[in-house]
């Protein structure tokens, strides 16, 4: 079999969003005749743990690790953080704190720790790897997903070092990121972001992004051949149920999954769904709001100016292999997308596994992203700009009187499954090796 070498930050046992993509590509690498192997951190931070996606790793493949130093100590003795407390990434502030420290603490991340705060992991990386290699046979790819970005500049200096052929995978983007504008950069450190971004664009023989909208971004950043390989679902993941309205403790249950910070927070939903209550009393003895993630005290707040706070059901946490039992007692589900300005290119990993679970989606953000495209393309759900209320009105009351009632058999969400999407990875891995 070919060799492919993976560069992540993430992999099992963390949880999250950032784990998944990766972990189901190495499933099914074997599969199309690509042996990977995975080059992670020996003590990482995760913000999140989750075991479940180990069940995911093929047996017998080679995990290469080397110690990270990561400054998470120094930002908690600052923040008066307890040792045993996660730092939350994407910032989500789950309680009030000190703006002054929050601000501080914002300046030095965002110009001391360029392109992240695993920076210190890149050069060892680099010399570690190339001494790897000198004793074992190179593989025929190397593959660096970010974020984190540090990966990327950790399999340039590699490429640099062993002339391999390079992919580099952007989960999310770099300079364009949705919260990007609130890193308080100075002139200084937004020019080394760029200059490092464009650096690992022009280097990387092949980009793959996550949406059409982040590949033409790249493309117009000088990325060489770009290509979109969207995150998807896995078949023995999710098993199709669709339950109706008067399922599990006869609740309407609307559920969002996965964090939930300021830029989410859909306060034209709680405004519509105040409004439905108001039309419909008896809703709000049956309506239940499950939020299954770390959720910024904004959005709480938000919450409570509507009187819909006795109505959410808050779960920190919930392994992957749980995320069944919530879709099954769902009616409802959320994708609820960051009001930020690249909002049209912005495409969770939760609307495949949404997709797999057979249940009607909303999405609130914009009705012509790469989302809506997704949604609209499957039948799958609605997906509705910021500001309109009626449509959202219209989608949670007629999904309320209909029970159940919707024509699911044109869906077309196959091309989204991690196998095919492993299939086509490989096809990558195949061209960029004979150009190379």
């Amino acid at each position: 079999m070919k060799k492919v070498l993976i560069i992540t930050y993430y992999w099992p046992p963390s949880g999250g969003a950032g784990v998944q993509r990766w972990v189901k590509f190495v499933k099914y690498l074997r599969k199309f005749d690509w042996e990977p192997f995975v080059y992670i951190p020996e003590n990482p931070h995760y913000p999140s743990i989750d075991k479940s996606f180990e069940v995911d790793i093929p047996e017998g493949i080679t995990i290469i690790k080397h110690p990270i130093w990561e400054p998470y100590s120094f930002y908690k003795k600052f923040m008066g953080m307890k040792k045993d407390e996660k730092v939350q990434h994407g910032f989500i502030q789950e309680k009030k704190q000190s703006s002054f420290k929050q601000n501080v603490s914002n300046w030095i991340r965002s110009n001391f720790f360029i392109p992240d705060a695993r920076k210190f992991w890149i050069k060892p990386s680099i010399k570690y790897l190339t001494n790897y290699f000198m004793q074992h046979e190179k593989p025929d790819v190397i593959v660096s997903t970010g974020p984190p970005h540090s990966m990327h500049l950790i399999a340039m200096g590699l490429k640099k070092k062993l002339d391999i052929p390079w992919v580099a995978d952007f989960r999310d983007p770099w300079t364009g990121i949705d919260f990007y504008s609130q890193l308080k950069l100075t002139k200084w450190a937004n020019k080394k972001h760029h200059k490092l971004e464009k650096e690992v664009l022009q280097n990387a023989d092949k980009v793959i992004a996550i949406g059409w909208h982040m590949a033409k971004e790249l493309e117009s950043l000088g990325a060489n051949d770009v290509s979109v390989i969207t995150n998807g679902y896995d078949k023995s993941d999710f098993i199709s149920d669709h339950k109706s309205v008067t399922g599990k403790n006869n609740k309407f249950v609307l559920s969002h999954i996965g964090s939930l910070n300021k830029d989410r927070n859909p306060e034209v939903l709680w405004k519509a769904i105040a409004q439905l209550i108001k039309n419909i009393p008896v809703l709000k003895s049956k309506l239940e709001i499950k939020l299954v993630g770390k959720v910024d005290h904004f959005v709480i707040e938000s919450l409570k100016k509507y009187n819909l706070y006795d109505l959410i059901v808050k779960i920190d946490y919930l392994p992957h292999d749980k995320l069944g039992d919530i879709f099954k007692s769902s009616d409802i589900l959320l994708l609820l997308l960051n009001d930020t300005p690249n909002i049209e290119g912005i495409v969770t990993g939760k609307i495949f596994e949404y997709l797999a679970a057979n249940i009607p989606i909303l999405c609130i953000g914009s009705s012509t992203g790469d989302a809506a495209k997704i949604i609209t393309e499957t039948k799958t759900g609605i997906a509705v700009d910021f500001e309109d209320e009626e449509r959202i009105i219209a989608f949670i009351k007629n999904r309320y009187n209909n029970n159940n009632n919707r024509d699911n058999t044109n869906n077309n969400i196959e091309k989204f499954s991690r196998e095919k999407l492993s299939m086509a990875l490989t096809e990558i891995f195949n061209k960029t090796i004979i150009e190379h």
